[in-house]
C-alpha cells in the first residue's frame, strides 16, 4: 500500500525553531572568498539568503559574546542584521567585516533569555506565551482573550519587575489552543491530525513526524477513520519541552517520499532540514487551510496551553485553524522547518501560530529528513551549500560558494540564534528555561489533545 499520499505533505522552507552558535564548519574568511559576486569592499554589507544569514551568524555570534544582542533577517534587503549592545566600535568593525549590518541595543541575547526565565517562574499561567523578539530588542509577551483578572494583573507586574525595555505584552483577540480536527488527515483513537514531513529512522526505517498533542492521542494512525492503522507511534513529548512525535510505519516497503503535497497535484521537494529565523519567509501547509503563508516573528517561544506548557516553539503570524496541527511548515526552496503546534486566530482574522523545530525534534528522535541526504540544521557546507557568499539573491537557486543555498541551517540562526537559542531548554512544569532547545518549563500533563490535531500539512 502507497501512502505517498500521506508522505507528501510537509515540506522544508525556511526556518523556524531557534539554533545555537555552535561554530560552523566554514571559517568566516573562507566564506566569501572568490565567491562570484562579492562585494570589493569587504565592510559593506551582503547581500545574502536566509540559510546564508544562519550560517555566518554561527560563526559570528559566538565571537560576539556578551556583546550580542540577538539577530534577524532583513529579507527586503537580503541582509543580516547583528544587534550590538552598547557602542562598541570594534564589535561593529568585527560584524561589518563579516558582511552583516551591525545594530546598536541596550539588552544582551543572554539578558532576554534571563527575563524569559524569570517569565517562566513568576508568570506561567494558560494563554500566555513568550519569545525573544531581536527586532524590538525586547521578550514578546502575549496574552489571549481569557487572560484577565488576577491572572493579567500577575503578567503585567511580572513584565515590569523585568525592568524598562526588556519586555512588552501584547493582546490577542483570540485563544491560545492545539489545532485539532480537520480534512485530509490521519486518524486514531477518535483524534484527528495531520502528517508533517517523512523521515527515515535511525535503524533506516520509514516513518514520518507529526504533533505531539497527536502522538499523546493515540499509539496507531490510519489514513482513514476507522480504517486498518499504516503507522505506530515510537516517541512523544508534549508538553514540555516541545510538540513532536515519531511514527514509524508498520508496513517497512511504505513509500515515502520526501517532499510536501500544495494540492492541485503540486508536491514540494524537501530535501533538508532548517532552522528558522525572525524575518524569513515561510509557508504553511494544513489539511483545513491548505497554503499560508508569513513570516517568522519569533524564536524559542514558550506557550502555556490550557494542557501544559511547551517551550522552544517558533512563533509566526501565519494563519491556522482547528485540523492544521502538525502539519508542515517549509520555505520554498525546500526546507522543512516546523510542525505546527497551535496558536490563536483563523485564517480570516489573522492570529499568532506557533510550530515546533523540525530540526529539534529530530535531533530527540534520532532521525532524518527523507533519506536523510541533506537534513539537519548545520548542513549548509556540503551539498545543499553555504551559499553565503554575498551572492545577491541566494535564495533560491545553486549559488556558487559551498553548494547550493539553504543548507540545514537556515536563517533560522540567523535570528536569535546564540543565546537566545538556548535558554530554555524543556524543563518541565514552569521551570525556567535553561537548555538547548529552548524549552522553558513544561508544566501541565499530556493530556492526548483530544480531537486530533490535522496539522496543516495536507497528505
Amino acid at each position: 500500500m502507497s501512502h505517498r499520499r500521506i508522505t507528501k505533505r510537509k515540506a522544508v522552507l525556511a526556518g523556524a525553531g531557534a539554533v545555537g552558535i555552535a561554530a560552523a564548519a566554514v571559517l568566516l574568511p573562507q566564506a566569501y572568498a572568490g565567491q562570484e559576486g562579492a562585494r570589493s569592499d569587504a565592510s559593506a554589507p551582503r547581500k545574502m539568503s536566509a540559510a546564508s544569514a544562519a550560517e555566518l551568524l554561527q560563526q559570528l555570534g559566538e565571537q560576539l559574546g556578551e556583546s550580542y544582542g540577538g539577530a534577524y533577517y532583513d529579507a527586503g534587503k537580503q541582509q543580516l542584521v547583528v544587534n550590538v549592545v552598547g557602542d562598541n566600535n570594534a564589535i561593529d568593525v568585527q560584524v561589518k567585516k563579516a558582511g552583516a549590518v551591525p545594530r546598536s541595543v541596550d539588552n544582551s541575547a543572554s539578558e532576554l533569555s534571563a527575563a524569559k526565565s524569570t517569565l517562566s517562574r513568576e508568570a506561567t499561567v494558560a494563554g500566555t506565551s513568550w519569545a525573544i523578539d531581536p527586532r524590538n530588542n525586547q521578550v514578546l509577551v502575549t496574552a489571549d482573550r481569557t487572560v484577565t483578572g488576577e491572572r493579567w494583573d500577575r503578567l503585567e507586574a511580572a513584565v515590569k519587575d523585568l525592568g524598562p525595555g526588556m519586555a512588552r505584552i501584547q493582546k490577542s483577540e483570540g485563544e491560545f489552543k492545539t489545532f485539532l480536527e480537520g480534512g485530509d488527515a490521519i486518524f486514531g483513537g477518535g483524534a484527528r491530525c495531520s502528517l508533517g514531513f517523512n523521515v527515515t529512522t535511525q535503524d533506516g526505517s520509514p516513518g514520518f513526524l507529526t504533533a505531539g498533542h497527536c502522538g499523546v492521542a493515540a499509539e496507531q494512525w490510519s489514513e482513514e477513520a476507522g480504517g486498518a492503522p499504516v503507522g505506530t507511534v515510537q516517541e512523544a513529548v508534549f508538553p514540555g519541552a516541545g510538540d513532536f512525535a515519531l511514527v514509524t510505519y508498520d508496513d517497512p516497503a511504505t513509500e515515502a517520499p520526501s517532499e510536501v503535497d500544495t494540492g492541485d497535484g503540486q508536491t514540494v521537494a524537501i530535501a533538508r532540514a532548517a532552522d528558522a529565523a525572525v524575518g524569513q519567509d515561510v509557508i504553511r501547509m494544513g489539511s483545513t487551510t491548505g497554503l499560508s503563508d508569513g513570516q517568522v516573528t519569533g524564536l524559542d517561544a514558550t506557550v502555556n496551553y490550557p494542557e501544559g506548557t511547551v517551550t522552544g516553539l517558533v512563533q509566526t503570524n501565519v494563519c491556522a485553524e482547528p485540523g492544521d496541527s502538525g502539519g508542515a511548515l517549509f520555505t520554498a526552496d525546500g526546507s522543512a522547518i516546523g510542525l505546527t503546534s497551535g496558536g490563536s486566530g483563523d485564517c480570516t482574522a489573522g492570529g499568532e501560530t506557533f510550530f515546533q523545530p523540525v530540526t529539534t525534534a529530530l535531533a530527540a528522535v534520532g532521525a532524518r529528513i527523507g533519506d536523510g541526504s541533506g537534513d539537519g540544521a548545520g548542513d549548509d557546507n556540503g551539498a545543499n551549500g553555504a551559499q553565503e557568499n554575498g551572492g545577491a539573491g541566494g535564495d533560491a537557486g545553486a549559488d556558487d560558494g559551498a553548494g547550493a543555498q539553504d543548507g540545514g541551517a537556515q536563517a533560522n540562526a540567523g535570528a536569535n540564534a546564540g543565546a537566545d537559542a538556548g535558554p530554555d531548554a524543556g524543563n518541565q512544569g514552569g521551570a525556567d528555561d535553561t537548555g538547548a532547545g529552548g524549552a522553558d518549563e513544561a508544566g501541565g500533563d499530556a493530556q492526548g489533545e483530544a480531537a486530533g490535531d490535522d496539522g496543516g500539512a495536507h497528505n
